[in-house]
């Protein structure tokens, strides 16, 4: 990946914050409703940017250890899915749910972080 500024992050960064300051205060209605979708994608385009990779690791290191085998995350992910479907798994169920609950909050992390907010 090239090392100039602004970097891609940056960039998708500066587009989100120009479409909500400048942009989405003009419309409304439907076109209002559409920028706030393309600004919510751009916010997720730069977690997954920021914090994909990292997550992604700690799902395949998660899936590796749980099944004790190599793989790429797609594989294993099917390999887990095969394997608490002919409940295989069974004598693992904490640690599946573990794992699962672990890819799940990283998951809602990157379609949206308020996700995880305790509601009052």
């Amino acid at each position: 990946m090239p090392i100039d500024r602004p970097e891609a992050v940056e960039l998708v960064a500066a587009v989100a914050e120009h479409l909500k300051e400048h942009v989405a205060p003009l419309l409304e209605g439907q076109p209002a409703f559409h920028v706030r979708v393309a600004i919510n994608a751009l916010a997720i385009v730069e977690r997954t940017m920021t914090e994909g990779e990292a997550m992604d690791q700690r799902e395949l290191e998660s899936l590796q250890g749980l099944l004790a085998q190599e793989g790429d995350l797609i594989d294993l992910n099917r390999r887990l899915s095969e394997q608490i479907r002919s409940k295989e798994m069974e004598d693992q169920r904490d640690a599946v749910l573990a794992h699962l609950r672990r890819t799940v909050v990283d998951k809602l992390r990157l379609a949206n972080p308020r996700y995880m907010n305790p509601r009052h």
